[in-house]
């Protein structure tokens, strides 16, 4: 795996770098350059301090892994591949995401998974561990948005708004349903145990590559969200 100090480069210069050298790759020193690993389809890359803006945008198919905190768009747009972010994320995490999986241990800032979507066999998926801010999956058109709550320093789970113009995909949250407010036209339930199958295989993930009691996290209440059918945005972005 080759070693790139980033101290001292510019994001033009790091990218140029890695796109040069064709092999796995550990970025050090990282400290918001932005575009890190931009539509690659192969290879893995591990980033060691704080990512700048669209991480991974774009991706098609790499790993990567960030052992610090992410600015904000991680993931804008991706097609393919894993993105891990042992800390939290800024605003628009997984904008527009069509393919792929996120996953953040920490929290996320606001609009998360807004624009997610699918396209035959792609689903995205995003797993946040602690919180996410106002708006989550705004305009969610697809995909599964799972948000766990394990930060205990937090007092709700999810800001203002989430679901808005949601029509399309899931959403789950690891509390009670009346525990949060949907101001949008959106079921929320309880989720059962057939819906918790769905999101198993991602959370074990997660607990995985975070340390975490995958039992601690799956033994509490989960709401499940999807759209109405009747929600007025759902004909802008389906065809009839």
């Amino acid at each position: 795996m080759k070693k790139i100090d980033a101290e001292n480069l510019g994001y033009r210069e790091l990218n140029n770098l890695l796109h040069e050298c064709h092999c796995d790759a550990t970025v050090t020193n990282c400290l918001g350059q932005r575009f890190i690993a931009a539509g690659k389809s192969s290879y893995n890359y591990v980033i060691e301090g704080i990512s700048g803006n669209a991480l991974g945008a774009y991706l098609n198919g790499s790993t990567i892994r960030v052992n610090g905190n992410a600015q904000d768009a991680v993931g804008d747009t991706m097609n393919a591949g894993k993105i891990f972010i042992n800390g939290n994320v800024g605003d628009a995490v997984g904008y527009a995401m069509r393919g792929g999986e996120i996953y953040v241990k920490g929290s996320a800032g606001y609009r998360a998974g807004i624009h997610m979507k699918a396209y035959k066999e792609k689903k995205p998926i995003m797993v946040i561990g602690g919180s996410a801010g106002s708006f989550l999956g705004e305009y969610q058109a697809g995909g599964l948005v799972v948000v766990l709550g394990l930060d205990k320093s937090k007092k709700h789970i999810v800001g203002n708004f989430p679901c808005t113009g949601m029509h399309g995909g899931k959403m789950f949250l690891r509390t009670a349903p009346d525990s949060v407010d949907f101001t949008g036209r959106v079921n929320v339930n309880h989720a059962s145990k057939e819906d918790l199958e769905e999101i198993k295989p991602y959370i074990s993930t997660f607990c995985k590559e975070f340390d975490v009691d995958e039992s601690e996290v799956l033994n509490a209440e989960f709401t499940v969200v999807t759209p109405d059918t009747k929600n007025p945005y759902k004909q802008m972005y389906v065809a009839n």
